[in-house]
């Protein structure tokens, strides 16, 4: 017994030893991977010495000679920090991630195929300028540059995460950054869920349905299903979407959910320092890391410095000397379903508006990492590439005998988004960069502009027109069939319309229609208008503007859905009824509106009216569709409607009709169901966080999850990579933060600014920049988190023009230079 005793201490003893052994070897091979930012190197294709001077947050300043080694050490930087991430963009893009991520990566890679986006990246590289297919060329060796020190140091591949995952780091190709930016276009628009979505709606409530998805204003559409006949049969939709995959496998950039950012300035006689103000907080998923980085370079048209996405050599968002500029997504009608009717007999053909007609068509294979390779068809109409009904929702609303076709500004080989995106950022003045936005194809943004003589904004990227006899306007999936579905020639890149001149010195926009811009029929799924009410009242508020008020505005966490709604949903409910014993659920209505009644709208994390409101918003909603529409409800409901909201608690048009349950025999009244709405939510936030409402905080519900999008959801390591903190604001406030609306937590933030920055043109030291997480890409770095607490907070860093004050804070220095 006593030898056996000894033999299980040994074993014991023996494996403790092992598994301390692998973690201290797999630790040092993980840290095998952090850049040392203090280097010098002879690099082939530096053509001048480079110095990338890193400031204490990680930022690199590049003081280069010429522009070709500007865009190499950009290349470089970029992937020092953050490989893994362009790695997966780069793969997202190409159809590849399967072969990473295995089978649940197909639905993923199947669609990124059909849409083409590596295919017409490839093509787009020749319609680039000769200025940026240098810089192209430039950044994709710099990148290699980059992987080759990986290579011949054994500097841990790069990334942590390659230890983990399968797959080799090919080379940086120039179209691989195309093929990112495609990606993002694919983020920035959601017209396709938002048509799908109308759709939806309409079959299941074809009477009533258009009072939840039209906004004011809009003709009524006839109902979808009469639309093919009334011989069309629909699928019902699926439990779980296939874009899920795509939207959790990428994760940096979720396609077809549509990004957001709110882009505003001020002219030099609005403000303080007697200089323009400009302001933009793109806002996308959260991740960590985030989508963006921030990146100084000298050009020689001058030192630029602001955002930048890793994988595409630009900045974005930011400044230089003398201008300052923004993007903000359009959300433009920039795609239609088409549906496609397929030929009895011959699935090879179509029925277009001359005949029946061939799908072009070709094969392809996508590699799956654990299993068998997968050869897929691909097929193609007039009207764009055929999507599966599986993907997008499409399902529920593609009729038998036909598929569904896709028309999108994006699927151009002859787009040259990224050569207005340099031209831009090296513009001298307003009209030059004017003059350079004409050449975005896809998104469409609004681009506000700042220099000293005034401020602008421009409506960039193509922008489709329908014909007036279109049968759904673009708001609805329509028969391919029918002529009238076609585009006509897009609104010219020149026209007089894409002009917003300020209104007494200010411009603002935040996705929603625009002054001056109504003529141009931009499309019916606009920005929720009301946020761009609060920041046009907010920047009127003040006749002199600062950086600092402009900072509150960009940080501004008041819902204006919640002041536009709670007086109309409470108008019955406030302070009535005799005073409830305390402990009962009448008590705890009265305390819970006694609340909402002095609230100002402030969606605070510390306070306990913005987790009322939401949760009671979210139960009306759900109760005022469900009778109708069944199982769709609950997905419609994750998304807030104001608009629905305030057209039935009005009236308008009849809309009260929602508030009675038809499976009821009493008629409810909107008063009513207010009411029951609100015990429900009581009831569900109890149930969480105790009977007290007054302990309850927003911002233990409004729990923002910044997911490492491959490692995110692995046992143990996930808590290691993926960030965890509350937030303020919701999706109709400026700092927007929307919640999930379903699941186990339906107040988690999914969203909110991964960039800040505001820049003040008369003093260039005084602009500020912040991103969600931190520089560096690699969990074990001290640059992976260390700007998150700051982004929370609302707090900001300083970046400078001046390479003496970048140099003076410098936490390493890495000299790049030509090979002897």
């Amino acid at each position: 017994m006593l030898s056996l005793f000894r033999w299980l201490v040994r074993l014991t003893i023996g494996l403790i030893a092992v598994l301390v052994g692998a973690l201290a070897l797999a630790w040092y091979f993980a840290v095998r991977s952090l850049p040392d930012y203090d280097a010098e190197l002879a690099l082939a294709g530096v053509e001048q010495p480079v110095e990338i001077v890193r400031t204490t947050e990680n930022i690199p300043h590049i003081l280069a000679s010429t522009d070709r080694d500007a865009f190499f050490a950009l290349g470089f930087a970029h992937a020092q920090d953050r490989l893994f991430q362009m790695v997966v963009l780069r793969r997202a893009a190409q159809g590849r991630l399967a072969e990473m991520f295995g089978e649940r990566a197909f639905a993923a890679d199947d669609l990124a195929r059909r849409l083409g986006l590596w295919r017409h990246a490839q093509e787009s590289l020749a319609a680039q300028d000769p200025a940026t297919q240098a810089a192209l060329q430039a950044y994709a060796d710099g990148v290699n540059a980059w992987v080759e020190q990986v290579n011949q140091g054994a500097l841990g591949r790069g990334a942590p995460e390659f230890f983990l995952l399968p797959g080799d780091i090919a080379y940086w190709q120039p179209a691989d950054s195309l093929a990112i930016l495609k990606l993002v276009a694919a983020g920035a628009s959601r017209q396709v869920w938002a048509e799908v979505t109308r759709a939806r709606v309409s079959l299941a409530a074809p009477e009533r349905g258009g009072d939840l998805v039209r906004a004011a204003g809009e003709a009524a559409l006839p109902p979808y299903a009469a639309l093919f006949g009334e011989g069309a049969r629909f699928a019902p939709a699926p439990e779980a979407a296939a874009e899920d995959w795509f939207a959790g496998l990428v994760g940096y950039i979720r396609v077809g959910r549509g990004s957001s950012a709110n882009g505003f300035a001020a002219s030099a006689s609005r403000t303080a320092a007697g200089a323009p103000l400009l302001a933009n907080d793109p806002q996308v998923a959260l991740t960590a890391p985030s989508l963006w980085y921030l990146a100084r370079l000298d050009l020689r048209a001058g030192s630029v410095i602001g955002g930048t996405i890793p994988g595409i050599p630009a900045v974005l968002t930011g400044r230089n000397q003398q201008l300052a500029w923004g993007l903000t997504p359009a959300w433009v009608d920039d795609q239609d379903i088409v549906m496609e009717e397929v030929q009895p007999g011959a699935p090879d053909r179509y029925l277009a508006d001359g005949g029946w007609r061939e799908f072009a068509t070709r094969h392809e294979v996508i590699r799956i990492h654990g299993a068998e390779d997968r050869r897929i068809t691909l097929r193609e109409t007039e009207s764009g590439p055929v999507i599966p009904p599986a993907h997008l929702g499409l399902l529920a609303v593609t009729p038998g005998g036909y598929v569904p076709a896709l028309r999108w500004t994006g699927l151009s080989g002859q787009d040259t988004t990224l050569s207005a995106l340099i031209a831009l950022m090296q513009a001298p003045d307003r009209a030059g960069a004017a003059q350079a936005a004409r050449g975005i194809v896809a998104p469409a943004v609004q681009v506000t502009l700042a220099d000293a003589e005034g401020v602008a904004q421009v409506l960039a990227g193509e922008i489709p027109r329908r014909p007036p006899e279109h049968p759904t306007a673009g708001r609805m999936p329509a028969p391919g069939r029918d002529p009238a579905v076609r585009w006509l020639d897009p609104v010219a890149p020149d026209d007089p319309l894409r002009m917003t001149e300020p209104a007494q010195g200010m411009v603002a926009a935040t996705g929603a229609e625009a002054t001056g811009a109504t003529a141009l029929a931009l499309g019916h799924d606009r920005d929720e208008p009301l946020r761009l009410l609060r920041l046009s009242r907010l920047l009127a508020s003040r006749e002199i503007h600062s950086r600092d008020s402009f900072i509150d505005a960009q940080l501004d966490t008041v819902s204006p859905a919640a002041r536009a709604l709670l007086p109309l949903v409470g108008a019955d409910l406030w302070f009535t009824g005799e005073a409830a014993a305390p402990g009962t659920p009448e008590r705890q209505r009265q305390d819970a509106l006694a609340l909402l009644a002095e609230w100002d709208g402030n969606m605070g994390e510390h306070l306990p009216e913005p987790l009322i409101y939401s949760a009671w918003m979210q139960q009306l909603q759900l109760r005022l569709i469900h009778d109708e529409l069944g199982a769709l409800a609950a997905e419609v409901s994750a998304e807030l409607r104001p608009a629905f909201i305030d057209r039935v608690f009005r009236n308008t048009g009849g809309a009260a009709v929602w508030c009675d349950v038809v499976q009821s025999a009493p008629v409810e009244d909107c008063t009513t169901i207010a009411r029951l709405a609100l015990d429900a939510a009581l009831v569900e936030l109890s149930a969480r966080f105790g009977p007290d409402v007054e302990s309850w905080r927003w911002g233990d519900a409004h729990v923002a999850r910044h997911e490492h999008p491959a490692l995110g959801r692995m046992p143990l390591i996930g808590w290691v990579v993926s960030l965890v903190q509350s937030t303020s604001g919701d999706g109709s406030s400026l700092a927007r933060a929307p919640v999930m609306g379903q699941g186990a937590n339906p107040w988690a933030a999914v969203g909110g600014a991964g960039y800040r920055g505001v820049y003040d043109l008369a003093d260039p030291d005084s602009s500020v920049f912040v991103i969600a997480t931190g520089q560096s890409g690699h969990p074990l770095s001290r640059h992976y988190d260390d700007l998150s607490e700051r982004w929370r907070r609302g707090e900001y860093v300083t970046m400078s023009l001046d390479p003496t004050l970048a140099r003076a804070g410098a936490r390493g220095v890495t000299v790049l230079r030509p090979l002897p």
